[in-house]
């Protein structure tokens, strides 16, 4: 019944670009917007991380909280709503842009430009 651990990939999810301008650190837990650490919630997190993650595709509401939150949808979409907007509050005016809005269907993650 005894199993060697298994050797640990670098999550999919990690962007080990030093230059990119939003980076996700899913093994310590943090996020950074131009070298400015963030202080996010659990789920400020896993969303950002998940936006990342996948950049330049959109994602449904239905389909962030069935990935994100871990459950189907069991409001009006306005919990997405209220987290993006908080999200994009502690990124700042430099970066809030990088989350857009698709309106009528939800949010995509577009990596701003680098200086």
């Amino acid at each position: 019944d005894r199993q060697p651990p298994l050797p640990q990939a670098a999550p999919a999810d990690a962007t080990h670009d030093t230059d990119a301008p939003i980076r996700i650190d899913p093994a310590r837990r943090t996020a950074e917007a131009g070298g400015r650490h963030l202080d996010l919630t659990y789920l400020e997190f896993e969303l950002l991380a998940h936006l990342v993650a996948h950049p330049d595709r959109v994602h449904t509401r239905d389909r962030l909280v069935s990935t994100v939150w871990g459950y189907g949808h069991v409001g009006d979409g306005r919990t997405v709503d209220v987290h993006i907007a908080r999200l994009r509050r502690k990124l700042g005016p430099e970066f809030r842009d990088a989350i857009r809005t698709v309106r009528r269907v939800g949010y995509m993650y577009v990596p701003p430009a680098r200086s």
